[in-house]
Order: C-alpha cells, then sequence, then structure tokens
C-alpha cells in the first residue's frame, strides 16, 4: 500500500490503495466490469445489494434516462446471500482490490443473520448497509429515515462483527446528519453518502409514468450539487470518515467531494457509460497527489475554504 501516494485507511481494517470505489448496483459482482477495467488500479468494489434470499426486483420497466442522470426502481434485485457465498465470492477473493459487500433486508433480523453468515467467509474487506433504498416499498427506506430505527439497526451489526461497517445514507430525510449522528454512535466506522433521491419521469404522449414502479432513484450528474451539500453537512457533524458519492463523472468531480469532506468516494451511474471510469479517475488523482508539493491526500479532503 505504501508505494501508492493516495493510500487510504477507513479504518477497521479497510485499507484502500486508492481512495476510488465503485458503487454498489453499478458493478453486479465485479466479474463483468472486470473486462472492461483494471480493477487492481482502483481502491475497491461495492457489490450489488445481498440480501437472505434471492430477490427478482421490481417488474420492468426498471430503469430509464432522464437529464443528466437515470432513474432506476431495480428493487435489490440479487442471487441471495447463499448463492453470492458460494457462486460469486470465490471470483471477489481474487481481486487485487477491497471487497464491500453491501447488505439490505427487509427487518433487522435479515441484516443479522447476513452478515452472520459473511462474518463466516474470508476474502471480504467489509460491509455497506444499504438503509436507504428508496425504489423498494416499507423495507430499508423506513430505517435509513428514522434516527432510531438507525441506532438500533447500526448496534445491532456492531455487536455481530468485527468487520468493517459502512453505512449507506440516503437525502430523502429532514436531517442527515441526525442520522449520521445516530450511526457514529452506533459504532459504524464510516459512512456513505448519499444513495439515490426520490424522483419520477412521466412519457407525456401515453401519460404513463416510465418506470412500472411509477417513483424510482434519481443518480447521475443530476444530483451531484446536492450530495456536495449533504457531504459537507455531515463532514461538519461527524468525526468518522466519509465516502462521498453522487454524480460523479471527472476527476473535478472526485476533488469536489475530497474537499467538502470525502475521505474517499464512489463513483456510480457513470460506470454504465464509461466502465473504465474508475481506473482514469483513480490514476489522475494519483498523479495529482504524487506531484511535488502537492497537500496529502488526508490534509486535501475537508479543506473547503469557507469566508
Amino acid at each position: 500500500m505504501s508505494q501508492h501516494q493516495t493510500a487510504l485507511s477507513l479504518g477497521r481494517g479497510l485499507d484502500l490503495q486508492s481512495p476510488v470505489l465503485l458503487a454498489s448496483g453499478t458493478v453486479s459482482y465485479g466479474e463483468e466490469l472486470s473486462q472492461l477495467c483494471d480493477l487492481s488500479k482502483i481502491g475497491g468494489i461495492v457489490t450489488k445489494a445481498i440480501s437472505l434470499e434471492p430477490r427478482m426486483g421490481n417488474p420492468p420497466q426498471r430503469i430509464a434516462e432522464t437529464p443528466s442522470g437515470m432513474i432506476n426502481a431495480i428493487g435489490l434485485a440479487n442471487v441471495g446471500v447463499e448463492r453470492f457465498i458460494t457462486e460469486k465470492v470465490p471470483f471477489l477473493r481474487q481481486l487485487k482490490t477491497a471487497v464491500i459487500v453491501n447488505i439490505a433486508g427487509r427487518s433487522i433480523d435479515d441484516y443479522c443473520e447476513v452478515v452472520s453468515r459473511l462474518d463466516e467467509v474470508d476474502g471480504l474487506n467489509g460491509y455497506e448497509i444499504n438503509l436507504s433504498c428508496p425504489n423498494v416499498k416499507g423495507e430499508c427506506m423506513i430505517m435509513g429515515v428514522s434516527r432510531d430505527a438507525t441506532f438500533e439497526i447500526v448496534s445491532e451489526l456492531r455487536r455481530i462483527t468485527n468487520r468493517h461497517l459502512m453505512i449507506k445514507l440516503t437525502p430523502n430525510v429532514t436531517s442527515i446528519s441526525s442520522i449520521a449522528l445516530a450511526a457514529e454512535e452506533a459504532g459504524a466506522d464510516s459512512l456513505s453518502l448519499i444513495n439515490t433521491v426520490v424522483g419520477m419521469a412521466i412519457n407525456s404522449k401515453t401519460r404513463r409514468p416510465l418506470l412500472k414502479n411509477i417513483t424510482g432513484g434519481l443518480s447521475g450528474p443530476a444530483i451531484k450539487p446536492i450530495a456536495l451539500a449533504k457531504v459537507w453537512e455531515v463532514y461538519n457533524a461527524v468525526t468518522i470518515p466519509l465516502v462521498g458519492m453522487g454524480g460523479i463523472a471527472s476527476f473535478e468531480d472526485a476533488m469536489e467531494f475530497l474537499l467538502a469532506g470525502s475521505r474517499a468516494i464512489q463513483i456510480g451511474t457513470m460506470n454504465f457509460v464509461y466502465p473504465d471510469i474508475g481506473e482514469k479517475i483513480a490514476t489522475a488523482i494519483e498523479q495529482y497527489f504524487s506531484t511535488p508539493g502537492a497537500p496529502s491526500l488526508r490534509e486535501y479532503s475537508g479543506s473547503l475554504l469557507v469566508d
């Protein structure tokens, strides 16, 4: 790790060779993207959300383009924890980068059961706990918008695992800093933010919504100003590391998130447009911080100048 100027630790064993991660839901389980991007050049990947049982997800149409973004209502479709362990983990173990498993559930017991099973599996570096999916009715979104529910679930997970716990926050709340503080107090090691923004798209000719689910999660460059504001708010409220995301499409975007207080960043929607964007942004960040006279990554993070 020492050969990289941008190597960092997010704590509790989650060491990254680069601050660039690829976001959950945009890289599946890593295997397909590995043919198009050198994953050894980035800090890590966050897998597709894993639930206790396999899920088919929402019916189609479940993805649509919107101005400067994408709206989706996939509904957490995944193979379930048992097939993930037997079919996906063997490949993930071979990667020369960190592997973080995104976890979703219908109840606290579901989250705890998935983490308990994964804790017995080697080759995983941490968990991103998805408390904030905006396109699954009546499930994780309820937990992600409640301070008390967030505190309870993070506390329970902290009791059963010594692996890194990254809690993924939703912007669809009155006070994101309140939720962030609850997660920190309960034992979270880091926070990732933001998840998608609730949105809707309509075809005026057919008078129908573009998504079968009617609403979904908006991502892509359209949400970057919202994401930066939320990262800055949470950075000024907590002490644990932040992993910023939301519309990152370039080196400059990534640097803005670092300035606002992110220790690392995740690239999401743009992986669908440029599958090697993570590798390119990681290389550009490494070159910047390797320049003589440049600040360290730690010094740069959160160094936004405000009057």
